[in-house]
């Protein structure tokens, strides 16, 4: 038996889940910029309580580790590293681009077949997306990168394949293939619910992550926007 609490913040969306053995028993979340910091804790305090579990009774946590943005994977992680310490259990950490694609599969259409890629993205600004690309098993076609859109730039996969793209990053690819037949979007907000199936696979594989120096992972160097004055 494996209770995990979850934690995703790698983007807008502030959400937290409980889990049991890969299963979903509890999630609290609330999709709004900036929000992360004033409503972490009190999600987790909430389902914690509205479930009946005491922190005593949590085997692990896992966290969204990234890419995306920077100040809501430092609260995440934040967070969840504390609780660990606190309470002397293991911390995993589970891609978020990964956990996209598994969420989608699960939870949007778990009918894809194995024709159709899944392209998860989140927005980095500009014409640039963290992304990467999945088959409809979850095996890796294309690792997470940081990559500036541009014309022609899924060609190779679309003469053969229909591509599915989702995350907040996603809408800019209708700029380059607007009304290609081999294209499609979906709506989709990231959740910690799309962590359970992953988290309790590295629970049961023990592939824990070291408290001491685990960092989310940025993927890109954090730039300071300047103040306005």
């Amino acid at each position: 038996m494996a209770v995990i609490l979850q934690i995703e913040t790698s983007t807008s969306a502030c959400s937290v889940a409980l889990s049991d053995n890969g299963r979903v028993i509890s999630a609290k979340e609330k999709t709004e910029p900036n929000i992360h910091a004033g409503f972490i804790t009190l999600f987790i305090d909430e389902i914690m309580k509205t479930t009946g579990t005491a922190y005593s009774e949590l085997d692990a946590v896992a966290v969204s580790k990234g890419p995306g943005s920077y100040t809501g994977l430092r609260i995440g992680v934040s967070t969840a590293k504390g609780l660990c310490y606190a309470l002397d259990i293991p911390l995993l950490a589970i891609d978020t681009l990964h956990a996209m694609a598994a969420g989608f599969l699960k939870f949007i259409n778990p009918e894809i077949t194995e024709n159709t890629l899944l392209c998860p993205m989140i927005d980095a600004r500009r014409m640039e997306v963290y992304m990467s690309v999945f088959d409809n098993k979850l095996s890796t076609v294309e690792p997470v990168q940081a990559k500036i859109l541009e014309e022609g730039c899924f060609d190779g996969y679309l003469l053969t394949k229909r591509m599915v793209f989702f995350g907040d990053g996603a809408f800019k690819v209708n700029a380059i293939y607007p009304g290609n037949e081999n294209v499609s979007f979906t709506a989709f907000d990231n959740s910690a619910t799309h962590l359970s199936e992953l988290a309790f696979n590295k629970f049961k594989l023990q592939q824990f992550e070291d408290l001491a120096y685990f960092e989310p992972y940025y993927l890109k160097d954090f730039v300071a926007g300047k103040a306005k004055v």
